[in-house]
This record gives C-alpha cells, sequence and structure tokens, in this order.
C-alpha cells in the first residue's frame, strides 16, 4: 500500500477541472427571478452572456456547487483584473472563462463515477484538497477509489489506480480545456477567450495540464480564473482567513504569486458585497461585449453546441437532444404547426435535457432500478432545466415546453404532475419525440428498441392516457423517415470504422468491442486507433462529440431515404 502513496500525491498536485467544488448537489440559492414572459422565438436575440450565463448554472451543479458559483468566481476574478490593470481584451476573455470554465467538466463524468463513485459529490468535495495536507489528500483519493461497487471491484481499483491514474487525470483535463476552447470557438467567442479556456488548468509551475505551460507564458485570464474559483469556495465555506491561508500555501505551485499576493492584500475588498454583484442582471451587465447578440440560425448553433454539451454527460445520451429537436420540430410540421411554433419546439428539443447535469452518473448510468432517492433526483431535471433558463426571455417559450416534456396528461409525470389541461399540443409533441427517441437508444438498465417496438410502446402509452394520440401519430410519421447512419466518407471513414466509431460513442470498452464486433480484442483497439487518427481526437468524449456533430449517432435525418 506504501507504493500507491506517491502516486495517488502526484495526483493532486495537479489542478483538476473536477476539484474547484463545494456543497450539496441539491443545494440551489438562484434570486430574483421575477415575472417570466413566454415569449416566442428570439424577438431581439438572445445575448451569448446569458447563455453561457446559464451554462454555468449548469456548471455549478454538475461540480456540487450552489448555483452562482461561476458567476461569484467570475465577478472575483474581474476585480483582480482591475487591480492588475488588464487590457479589455484580457478581460473579456477573463468575463468569460469565469462563466465557462468548468462547463466540460462533465464531458467524462462516466469515467469519472466509474473510479470514485458519485461524479458530483467527489467533485464536490475534492477542493478541500486544497486545504488539505499530504495524508488526508492520499486518504481522500482512496477513500473514494474504494468507496462502492463489490469487494472485488474495489480491490481491483485500488490496485490499478496507482498505475493508471495519472494518465486518467491527465487525459479528464486534456478533454475538458480541448472541448471547452472548441466550444468557445464555435459559439463565436474568439481567439483569446478559447486560448484562455484552453490554458484553464495549467499551473504557475508548470505542472498543470494540457501544455505544462510555466508562469507568465499562462494567459493572464486564465491565471486570475484558477485563482478565484477556489478563493471563492474557501471564503464561502471557511471565511476570508481560510482563503487567504489557502493562497498562500499554494502561491508559485498552482497559483501566480502576483495575483495571490494581491488578494491576501485586498481579501476584503475583492470579496465584499459579491451576493449582490454575482446577482444574474448584474453579471450580465459586466459583459464586455453586450452587444453581442444572436438570433435565428446564429442561435440555432449555439444552442444545438449546448446540447452536444450536455449530451456528453453519459454515453448513452450522445446525440439524444439533437435526435429529439429534430423529430420534434418535424412532427410539429406535420402537424401543420405555425413556423414560430415550430422553432420554439425544435428549441425546446435542444435544451430540454440542460437539468441532466445536475444528476449524477451514478444514477443515470445505474444498470440496475432505480432507489426512491435515486428517483427523485431524476424527476428533479426537468425542474432545473427551467430555473436555469429562468432569466433567458429570448427563450421563453421554448424553455417552458422543455420544461414539461415529462409531464403526462394524467398527470402521472415530473416534476410538477401537470395534467392534460395544462398541456399544450406543442407540450405533447415534445413529450412523445423524448419517448421514443430515448426508447431507441440503449440506457445501462436496458436494451435500445428498435423502431418497432418503440412505436408500439408509445400506442400503449396513448391508450393507458398519458401520451397525446395525434402528437405519437406524428412523431411516429416523422420517424418514419429515419434515414440510416451514413456508413462511410467524414474523415475518409471506413463503413467499419463509422460503426466502431459508433461504440466508442456509446461508451464501449475495446474488449465490448471486440465481442460486438467478433473481433480480437487486439483488432479493435487497432480500429479505435485508426478512427482516432483519422478524426484527429485522443478521448472517448471528443470522439463522441465529432460522431454526434457529424450526425453519426443519435440523429434524425428527415426525409432522407
Amino acid at each position: 500500500m506504501l507504493d500507491v502513496v506517491p502516486m495517488l500525491f502526484a495526483l493532486t498536485i495537479r489542478r483538476r477541472a473536477n476539484s474547484v467544488l463545494g456543497q450539496p448537489p441539491g443545494h440551489l440559492s438562484v434570486r430574483g427571478y421575477g415575472c417570466r414572459m413566454a415569449l416566442g422565438p428570439d424577438p431581439a436575440g438572445v445575448s451569448v452572456a446569458e447563455l453561457v450565463a446559464t451554462l454555468s448554472y449548469a456548471a455549478d451543479l454538475g461540480l456540487g456547487q450552489p448555483m452562482a458559483h461561476c458567476m461569484r468566481q467570475t465577478v472575483i476574478a474581474l476585480r483582480l483584473a482591475d487591480l492588475v490593470g488588464a487590457s479589455d481584451e484580457d478581460r473579456r476573455a477573463t468575463y468569460y472563462l469565469g462563466l465557462m470554465m468548468n462547463s466540460w467538466c462533465h464531458a467524462d463524468a462516466a469515467e469519472q463515477a466509474r473510479w470514485f463513485g458519485d461524479d458530483i459529490s467527489f467533485k464536490g468535495d475534492g477542493y478541500e484538497t486544497l486545504g488539505m495536507n499530504t495524508a488526508q489528500t492520499v486518504a481522500f483519493l482512496v477513500r473514494r477509489v474504494g468507496s462502492h461497487g463489490s469487494g472485488a471491484q474495489r480491490i481491483r481499483r485500488l490496485a490499478e489506480f496507482p498505475l493508471t491514474g495519472h494518465a486518467l487525470v491527465s487525459e479528464f483535463l486534456r478533454t475538458h480545456c480541448e472541448l471547452g476552447a472548441e466550444f468557445a470557438a464555435r459559439i463565436g467567442l474568439g481567439e483569446p477567450v478559447a486560448a484562455a479556456v484552453h490554458q484553464a488548468y495549467e499551473q504557475w509551475d508548470g505542472k498543470g495540464e494540457p501544455g505544462h505551460l510555466r508562469g507568465v507564458a499562462i494567459s493572464l485570464p486564465a491565471r486570475l480564473v484558477q485563482l478565484a474559483g477556489p478563493v471563492e469556495v474557501f471564503s464561502r465555506r471557511h471565511g476570508v482567513e481560510a482563503a487567504r491561508s489557502m493562497s498562500q500555501r499554494h502561491r508559485g505551485t498552482y497559483f501566480d504569486p502576483t495575483a495571490v499576493d494581491l488578494f491576501r492584500q485586498h481579501a476584503q475588498q475583492l470579496l465584499d458585497g459579491l451576493d449582490q454583484a454575482s446577482d444574474w442582471d448584474a453579471v450580465l451587465a459586466l459583459d464586455p461585449a453586450l452587444s453581442q447578440r444572436v438570433s435565428g440560425t446564429e442561435l440555432d448553433a449555439v444552442l444545438l453546441a449546448m446540447a452536444d454539451l450536455v449530451d456528453q454527460k453519459s454515453p448513452q445520451f450522445a446525440g439524444h437532444s439533437r435526435g429529439v429537436a429534430t423529430l420534434a420540430g418535424e412532427a410539429a410540421r406535420i402537424c401543420d404547426l405555425p413556423n414560430d411554433e415550430i422553432t420554439s419546439i425544435r428549441r425546446a428539443g435542444l435544451i430540454h435535457d440542460l437539468g441532466r447535469l445536475g444528476v449524477s452518473n451514478a444514477v443515470w448510468d445505474k444498470p440496475g432500478l432505480l432507489t426512491n432517492p435515486e428517483f427523485e433526483r431524476v424527476r428533479l431535471h426537468p425542474y432545473l432545466t427551467e430555473r436555469m433558463l429562468a432569466r433567458v426571455t429570448g427563450l421563453g417559450r421554448s424553455r417552458d415546453i422543455a420544461a414539461r416534456h415529462h409531464e403526462r396528461l394524467d398527470g402521472s409525470g415530473y416534476p410538477i404532475g401537470l395534467t392534460a389541461a395544462s398541456l399544450g399540443t406543442a407540450d405533447r409533441i415534445l413529450a412523445a419525440a423524448d419517448v421514443y427517441h430515448a426508447k431507441t437508444e440503449g440506457r445501462a438498465h436496458r436494451p435500445a428498441l428498435t423502431g418497432a417496438q418503440a412505436g408500439a410502446h408509445l400506442r400503449q402509452e396513448v391508450r393507458a392516457g398519458r401520451l397525446d394520440g395525434a402528437a405519437v401519430d406524428a412523431v411516429l410519421t416523422a420517424a418514419g423517415h429515419r434515414a440510416p447512419t451514413r456508413h462511410a466518407g467524414p474523415a475518409g471513414l471506413t463503413a467499419r470504422e463509422v460503426e466502431v466509431l459508433g461504440l466508442v460513442a456509446h461508451g464501449l470498452t475495446n474488449k465490448q468491442i471486440a465481442s460486438r464486433l467478433q473481433v480480437t480484442p487486439k483488432t479493435a483497439a487497432n480500429h479505435v486507433e485508426h478512427v482516432y487518427l483519422k478524426i484527429a481526437v485522443n478521448s472517448r468524449a471528443a470522439a463522441t462529440l465529432w460522431a454526434t456533430q457529424h450526425g453519426l449517432v443519435g440523429s434524425f435525418e428527415i426525409g432522407q431515404h
């Protein structure tokens, strides 16, 4: 067991994307929502800052933090930026990095849960390691690795972790940085923001990821937000002096010494009035690019990027939101709804599962039946979606539809238990589309159904009074146009490589892929390696995103036979 200690300690000296964390996952403290208006599709567009701020709430939930943690760290980082006289460009990058630094921390949540149990509670507890000594940190990691599963599984993990843990954590960090930077570029935030996101987990001493940059080679926005996150957690949990002590402990290792000295000298000023300064309206008012708004196809592109981000939560969800959006939008067209309503329904499909990020993969990926407490956590996710989007008025109509996708006509749905009198045509269409698409996808507790089996299930739900017959008819008509997955083409992938990529995206190991394809594990590993080389990725999460973006998993392609 002594041989385990050096490796576990080596892991702790790397700043982890999943260690900027705090309180229990169910703790919500969103303030000041007030009245809402259910508006039609982007009457005046939506600001990019609103959408990124929404993702900051999602990151809070996935990190086990009270909501507004990311907003609070953004305010602290901007105040530090003012003290150092940062340029306008650096202030803008600091603002967006503060809000979205941990937005991709769930991209490998399935792997995190496999090693550490409940991924959200692990991340929620992980920040405390910054205040621990070596022995305490080692004990924390050993407890988490050995905290779940059968006795044999625990022993196996404890034996394997010292050998594979370093590479595992490094891969997590690289994945978070690379996908986060790609996302920032994809939604139009520009190169300085994307660069700052890519450097979010570097360390002053050069021991961070992904580039092992050292000192001032790390961008100023990254250095400021790296300090602001831990400061927010420690000051909120333990007080200002604890935050001062923590920052000093890691001065010159994790953190920029100049930033630490400024914080220690001006701590009270930097933390004063933080609750008010981190309110939704106050944070949006700080946006250095206040005029950057998106509407029409540009808004659709940002929502699509957000949908892909959410569906990384688990391999079994790959492409789910895209597919539901396409299917529901086509069903709405078949129902001859107005164009604005079709747009609202399609966008609702893209955002309907944002709240999934607030539920642990220990629940989503559980192979057996859920306990009552676990199912209560599942029932919460549509409510979380609604709360995260509550202030984005330009998406009001889509938000309301999305929040009801698990409601049922007979009142048996969740989270509120609405009945037929409260559910409109759009609500009924999205509910039917979500059920159909989910049933045709494999889940941890069941295999995927065929289209015919999923259709029969929907018909049964109509007879039981839970789903609307007309909505189901429209969804099944739309689903009849489901195109087969493209079997070759993107990046020069062969038909077999497309098949392998689909299996990787759905979380299968090389051994499982070999069994599915009836080849040797070595052959399967060679296939995976060739696929990764062709599409220029190096992790399962990145491969899943690529496959989703290229329509190889999850998507319904309407009208193409």
